[in-house]
């Protein structure tokens, strides 16, 4: 059982598991904020194994706006995270630093309804990862920088990610060293959160060395191996000594999770699924640390059932991203197809060309990409398109491709959409429409096809059941 007491400005968790220990965990009390029900969830699950929240890791407009509907209908608090490459200082591949991005979701929040305290912003793989070609002294300041924007934008959950080497260093680099540049992460966080006006959400971190590569892997060859529980122990030691080397033991009691590998990844054709048993040992890893759940980066694509015995064996932040834009991916390509039997005769009207124009810009760009994708010409052109990494996400906010978009959600809107064409290209659609849970406009199909994924992880976190 589990017990949450509030005295005198303080929150004491009481948590008797079922080998009868009896653990005592002291929270920050909260100002009615999002991360309270954040970290009260978090405990729960460490006794129950019921109950967690996944983070939304995209940047994309229709994402946001599903993920937005689906924390309406769940009544649950929204976890939205940018990436590093996705959004720092000088823009990211979004074109927004971390106080446009964090005004982005806000104004969209708003716009939707869904009330401010009820979203929460986190950094995701905040750290050197998108100058790690520059020497490290270089990378690790521009780090900072970024790590302190983020702050000073309203940002209260840091992953500190500094597992990667740099261009002047050879090889991995050491736990230890991993861990000392994650404590001059979180300093520079510190500091910015004594700029902020009074009275601020406490800020919540992520640790870890053992992180899946952002977006999934490269190769298709072989699963990923599961963190070795000892590893997991030296992790938690080495960073709580780098933090305290630094002054840092308040901000260590806020440490609430680790990334760590539980054997789930996907490249462009494989998807890696959840194997309980390989994982086992490693979730009895966190009997030490009554505080701290796993986090799980490269869930994409992992079967309910998988993503829900995760959440129960403790990996209780279900990070996703890739998938939902596969899915807004799949959406725009049905309606392509739909409006070419509409318009295929048609002299009057231009057919939309979003699947060209998004080639076009791969091509012309192929950063985001080549190093994924392999094989023949036929078979990188195939995984340009339907691959599970799902690189194509990087392309969708360039203006040719916006105003093909733009083309065929107006050639779509000036006439009805006949049943039968919805029930070949979209059946999932086609059945809520029949049963008038859908409006047929091509925006509202797109985000009620992206809202199938996130209701996995929904299901999964049982967010319906999200503390007040």
């Amino acid at each position: 059982m589990y017990e949450i007491i509030r005295n005198h400005g303080l929150a004491r968790c009481k948590i008797e598991n079922q080998s009868g220990e009896v653990w005592i965990v002291t929270l920050n009390e909260q100002r009615e904020d999002s991360s309270t029900p954040l970290q009260e969830r978090l405990l729960s699950n460490r006794l129950t194994g019921n109950g967690g929240i996944y983070a939304v890791c995209s940047a994309h407009p229709a994402v946001i706006e599903a993920a937005f509907q689906q924390s309406l209908d769940d009544g649950s608090v929204l976890l939205v995270e940018s990436t590093s490459s996705q959004v720092n200082q000088f823009g990211g591949y979004t074109g927004m630093t971390p106080c446009q991005f964090a005004e982005f979701v806000h104004s969209a929040a708003k716009k939707a309804g869904l009330p401010a305290e009820r979203v929460l912003l986190g950094g995701d793989h905040t750290g050197p990862f998108p100058w790690r070609q520059e020497d490290s002294v270089s990378a690790l300041s521009k780090a900072r920088v970024l790590v302190r924007d983020c702050v000073l934008a309203g940002y209260q959950k840091i992953h500190l990610d500094a597992s990667m080497a740099c261009g002047d260093e050879q090889g991995s680099l050491t736990e230890r060293t991993v861990a000392d540049r994650a404590a001059i992460l979180c300093q520079a966080a510190e500091e910015a959160c004594r700029e902020l006006p009074s009275d601020p959400p406490e800020l919540v971190y992520v640790i870890g060395t053992e992180v899946p590569a952002p977006g999934g892997e490269s190769v298709d060859a072989h699963s990923p191996v599961v963190t070795k529980p000892e590893h997991a122990h030296q992790t938690l030691e080495t960073f709580h000594l780098a933090f305290a080397a630094r002054g840092l033991s308040s901000a260590w009691e806020r440490v609430i999770a680790l990334v760590v590998q539980p054997g789930v990844d996907f490249g462009s054709n494989s998807i890696f699924d959840y194997d309980r048993a390989k994982a086992q040992s490693l979730s009895a890893a966190l009997s030490k640390y009554p505080g701290i759940v796993f986090e799980a980066h490269s869930t994409d694509y992992q079967s309910p059932q998988a993503l829900a015995r995760m959440v129960e064996d403790h990996f209780a932040i279900l990070k996703v991203g890739p998938w939902l834009t596969f899915a807004y991916r799949e959406a725009v390509w049905a309606l392509s197809a739909i409006e070419r039997e509409l318009l295929i005769t048609s002299s009057e009207r231009q057919i939309s060309r979003v699947r060209e124009a998004l080639e076009a810009a791969m091509l012309h760009d192929p950063t985001h990409w080549r190093s994924y994708y392999h094989g023949d010409e036929d078979a990188v052109r195939r995984d340009l398109t339907y691959g599970y990494s799902d690189r194509c996400r990087y392309y969708w906010n360039q203006p040719a491709v916006q105003q093909e978009i733009a083309r065929l959600f107006y050639n779509l809107g000036e006439r009805p959409i006949p049943l039968t064409l919805l029930s070949q290209f979209l059946p999932l659609e086609y059945e809520a429409i029949r049963t008038d849970e859908l409006q047929p406009a091509p925006e509202r199909m797109i985000q009620h096809h992206i809202r199938r994924v996130l209701r996995v992880y929904a299901d999964a976190c049982s967010v319906k059941q999200l503390p007040k």
